[in-house]
């Protein structure tokens, strides 16, 4: 018998400390819950957090005990903050090698991460109002909070949409509600999310995770077999996509980017007012439904 070792493989322990300031994962019978998180608040978007997503994607799928991804995020929004300071630190010294791996490789592989490195069946749990929720429509199941409102809001800040939400809208919703979308900035309610089959269910804030598992649980009562071969299954049309079109997006953003010497801190400020103001609206309305 031959004497050589099999690589070792990602362990848990190990990676939820390398991720901790971005994500917190817990374990339970298989089934990974990974929470965006930044400072134990809502998860601010940055390059930073851009890269750890990237990562993370690839680790947890190669990691052979994670049976299940559950990914959620902190309370009131799914991606709702932004951190301008760390992306104007970025920006500021931008080389050709660097300005091509935060944003062109950055946005590419932020997403193919997420489907071809990830080969166990996947639940999304939308806990309110937030941009890039690319990575929650591309897993199998997709929750969401009543609050939650599907937007992209790219091209109003003079910026093409080529990132992975655009190609996630015309994906779900075809060509026409995609452009109509991307050009006004049309917003989608969580009810017409359900109704055009954006989302799966939607759940309120204080059962969403409940529900996430629930469903999880009843998914493991497969065998691994059965399990990851149908989330292969399921993954498939997105893959085809993702081949076909996605880096032609990136690059039309990126190419508009380096026309117009585009720099985040000045598009995001405005975004992140409106996301606030959902959140509040959202959860007054809330508020009012609980008995």
């Amino acid at each position: 018998m031959g004497k050589i070792s099999y690589v070792s493989t990602p362990k848990l322990n190990d990676y939820k400390k390398q991720f901790a300031e971005h994500l917190i994962m817990e374990r339970k019978n298989g089934i990974l819950q990974v929470r965006m998180h930044t400072n134990g608040g809502p998860f601010k978007w940055c390059f930073q957090a851009h890269q750890a997503l990237e990562e993370a994607w690839s680790v947890i799928g190669h990691d052979r005990e994670n049976e299940l991804l559950i990914l959620t995020s902190t309370d009131p929004y799914w991606v709702g903050k932004f951190d301008c300071e760390a992306f104007g630190e970025t920006e500021a010294n931008y080389t050709p090698d660097t300005h091509y791996d935060a944003l062109y490789r950055g946005c590419t592989k932020l997403v193919e991460n997420f489907i071809f490195d990830i080969d166990i069946p996947t639940i999304a749990a939308i806990n309110g109002p937030g941009l890039h929720w690319e990575f929650a429509l591309l897993s199998n199941v997709t929750l969401c909070t009543p609050d939650f409102v599907l937007r992209d809001d790219h091209f109003k800040g003079g910026v093409v949409p080529g990132d992975g939400m655009s190609l996630c809208l015309q994906g779900l919703l075809g060509i026409k509600r995609a452009a109509s979308m991307m050009y006004t900035l049309k917003s989608i309610d969580a009810k017409t999310c359900l109704d055009w089959g954006v989302v799966n269910e939607v759940i309120p804030r204080d059962k969403l995770l409940g529900r996430a598992w629930d469903i999880a649980e009843e998914i493991m009562k497969q065998p691994r077999v059965v399990r990851r071969l149908t989330s292969q299954l399921l993954r498939r049309p997105w893959k085809r996509l993702l081949v076909d079109d996605f880096q032609v997006h990136v690059g039309h953003e990126m190419y508009g980017y380096a026309l117009l010497d585009t720099r985040h801190p000045n598009i995001f400020p405005a975004i992140e007012e409106t996301f606030r103001a959902e959140a509040e609206a959202g959860q007054d309305s809330q508020d009012q439904e609980s008995p």
